[in-house]
């Protein structure tokens, strides 16, 4: 039987597309690549989930990059809005919500840096969860199995117990090689029918899943 369930943040709990970002912003194929890479799909992204570089460490390279090439003004832009991105998906919200009256135990896994974790930390969802791991805590990123580990060891959950969301496929296939249930998450429609396909409790008239 299921018991836990462990979401992604960005893509699943808040919206995270920086390739729609850029395009409304800047409508230029070539030059939002070129941003793309100087910002969202630079190392230094990858540092900041790790949690090796801090913000103003990760925005004064990319500030300098984006001088190199000309681009001071966009990469400004980019580095000043972004968080504008992170908007709460409500219908995930209202599934945590399911989740929790019927008895399940909820947890986040996801790559994001010191900055943003506590920006969500906030958030009124963030209550619904037990705990979870961040990357930059532990200097770990998925897909690596060591995050899934980590989670697993630090809350004591058996992996056949558990669920695992996440909009990039790789991470939820990774999820599978630890034992855990790993869905790559679609939309909510699609995420629903799998899990009701799972057994899990959605329903208002299905009772609570019982107690160990």
């Amino acid at each position: 039987m299921y018991r836990n369930i462990i979401f992604d943040l960005g893509g699943v709990v808040v919206d995270f597309h920086p390739r729609t970002f850029l395009v409304d912003r800047f409508m230029n194929e070539r030059l939002e690549q070129q941003l793309y890479d100087i910002t969202f799909g630079s190392e230094e992204w990858l540092a900041l989930d790790a949690g090796i570089l801090t913000r103003a460490q990760a925005n004064a390279i990319m500030r300098q990059k984006g001088a190199a090439i000309g681009r001071s003004f966009e990469v400004d832009v980019i580095l000043h809005d972004w968080y504008d991105m992170l908007k709460t998906k409500e219908e995930t919200v209202q599934l945590l919500s399911r989740l929790k009256k019927h008895g399940y135990r909820l947890f986040y896994l996801s790559n994001i840096s010191f900055d943003v974790l506590e920006f969500l930390r906030d958030r009124k969802f963030w209550a619904y969860f037990e705990g979870g791991i961040a990357s930059c805590q532990i200097q770990v990123t998925k897909p690596d199995l060591r995050i899934y580990q980590v989670l697993l060891r630090q809350y004591g959950l058996r992996p056949e117990e558990c669920i695992f969301l996440d909009d990039n496929r790789a991470n939820a296939v990774a999820a599978t090689r630890c034992g855990i249930t790993g869905l790559h998450f679609r939309g909510m429609k699609p995420t629903v029918l799998q899990m009701l396909k799972l057994g899990i409790a959605l329903d208002k008239r299905t009772p609570p899943i019982p107690p160990r």
